[in-house]
């Protein structure tokens, strides 16, 4: 079946202008994942901000309850103890100034990278590479740590970084077609509830103002925003 005719007959049944309590919207989603992979099931946010100012950028990590389903490849830019500590705790690529090299070859072999304050001068040098793959260190989310072994076992477990983009929008995965419903449910309101918290003082008006969830393949299908808190 094409693609197109695929998408249209999932749209079947979904009201383009309703908005479905969180976990009806989970389960139109989930009954509508019919790819041959396990789809990614995501949630885009439309905040009350203006991101190209800067007292109202958000961003952040949150921890899911039930992970995300996917396994993340760790990088840590690190020497010494910290580097052994960065493999103990299940890093999947470690090093210094040879990573450094790697990278700015177009070698990069990690989703998520972490780095001891120290590398910061090194690795700032990457910026170019890193920064529009959204890989860069960065103290606020805890990429940027001598808790090496937390954030490795964080990334490791579940953890999800959250950045708004330029149209307000806030977009991240929060689970597998395969989870169940409550586990999904749950997965979303701990990232609704890190973003509430993440909220800027220069945020005039309503906050959260549209939601959607949709899997990759899917149509997406509209949330009251009100049903992803608490």
């Amino acid at each position: 079946m094409a693609i197109g005719k695929r998408l249209n007959k999932a749209r079947e049944g979904v009201d383009r202008e309703k908005l479905y309590p969180l976990a009806d919207a989970i389960k139109m989603v989930k009954e509508r994942a019919k790819a041959k992979f396990d789809e990614t099931i995501e949630v885009a946010i439309n905040l009350g901000v203006d991101p190209r100012h800067a007292d109202q950028m958000v961003r952040g990590v949150v921890t899911l309850p039930n992970g995300t389903g996917r396994t993340l490849r760790v990088g840590v830019f690190a020497r010494g103890a910290k580097a052994d500590e960065a493999k103990a705790a299940g890093a999947d690529v470690v090093g210094a100034e040879d990573l450094v090299e790697k990278v700015q070859n177009g070698t990069i072999e990690f989703d998520r990278c972490i780095a001891t304050p120290d590398m910061m001068p090194l690795v700032g040098r990457l910026g170019k590479v890193l920064g529009p793959r959204g890989l860069m260190p960065n103290p606020k989310i805890g990429t940027v740590t001598m808790d090496v072994t937390g954030a490795v076992k964080g990334a490791k477990g579940g953890s999800v970084e959250f950045r708004v983009e330029k149209a307000g929008i806030l977009q991240a995965g929060v689970g597998k077609a395969s989870f169940s419903e409550d586990k999904l449910v749950e997965n979303i309101k701990a990232l609704a509830d890190a973003v509430s918290k993440a909220k800027p003082a220069g945020s005039k008006g309503t906050y959260i103002q549209r939601v959607a969830v949709s899997s990759t393949m899917g149509p997406g299908v509209k949330v009251e925003p009100g049903t992803i808190l608490g």
